[in-house]
């Protein structure tokens, strides 16, 4: 009796395994608004006066327990929109053709 024939695969990156395991996971959705949230407290630097945090439809609201530091960043929603998304482009966990969770489009403060 042959031994079974073990086909040939072609190698995948780490990158792309990890890719794969969160699409068939279905962790995608979640996993992606904890990273728009940490791009927010890396593009901001007001992670020490965010209260909430909520993202939906790609509109982020944040709740700030400072009027001074709001009304500072209420100058820079279009920067601060550009730097978030820069910084998601270049997490490699985060997943970009997510239809539920995706770029940041408007910023809300509240």
């Amino acid at each position: 009796m042959k031994p079974a024939r073990i086909e040939r695969k072609t190698a995948l990156s780490m990158e792309e395994l990890v890719q794969e395991y969160i699409k068939s996971m279905k962790i995608s959705s979640g996993l992606n608004t904890h990273r728009v949230f940490a791009a927010w407290d890396q593009a901001s630097g007001a992670a020490d006066f965010t209260i909430k945090r909520f993202y939906r439809g790609g509109k982020l609201y944040i709740t700030l327990n400072s009027s001074v530091v709001r009304n500072q960043l209420s100058f820079q929603k279009a920067a601060l929109i550009e730097k978030m998304n820069a910084l998601l482009r270049q997490d490699t966990l985060f997943t970009r053709d997510d239809p539920n969770v995706s770029w940041v489009t408007e910023l809300i403060l509240k």
